[in-house]
């Protein structure tokens, strides 16, 4: 009798786990098929200047000047619309170099989201986030100034 209900509970867990398998694997094939929907430039806009202000907050900035309030629609593409977003502000050491400023900036990037440097080659140094459809320039050019703008990519306006 001990043997036979050995048996029988090793058939019902493998049972048990070919099912649990099945449905994993149908949830990965019906999931896989399906992408988060691409923000709008509304939307898009509304998380460039989060981050933007959260980067600031990161900074510990001083005297935070917005330079480019954003909030417009700026026509691209086919139909399609930009939001941009800017802002300047001041760091606790007047005497700081530029690069210096953007290179703290890029360390204070990892508090804020998942942004990727697309392009450090000149003074300016380019920030993607995929997901959100943004890109954050860090181009700080004078001691001590913090310096950000911007720029979501060409997006559907609804």
């Amino acid at each position: 009798m001990l043997r036979s209900n050995r048996s029988l509970y090793l058939r019902l867990g493998a049972t048990l786990l070919a099912a649990v398998l099945v449905a994993v694997i149908a949830l990965v094939v019906i999931n896989s098929g399906q992408r988060e929907p691409e923000p709008t430039a509304a939307e898009a806009g509304a998380i460039l200047k989060t981050h933007i202000l959260k980067l600031f907050d990161e900074l510990h900035a001083r005297d935070i000047q917005v330079t480019d309030p954003g909030g417009k629609d700026v026509p691209c593409g086919d139909d399609g619309a930009k939001r941009t977003f800017a802002a300047s502000g001041l760091d606790s050491a007047p005497e700081r170099k530029p690069d210096i400023l953007n290179s703290i900036m890029i360390g204070a990037m990892n508090g804020v989201a998942d942004y990727n440097i697309t392009d450090s080659s000149g003074a300016t140094i380019r920030m993607e986030n995929e997901p959100t459809k943004t890109v954050i320039l860090l181009e700080s050019t004078a001691n001590g100034k913090y310096s950000v703008r911007g720029e979501t990519q060409c997006l559907s306006r609804s």
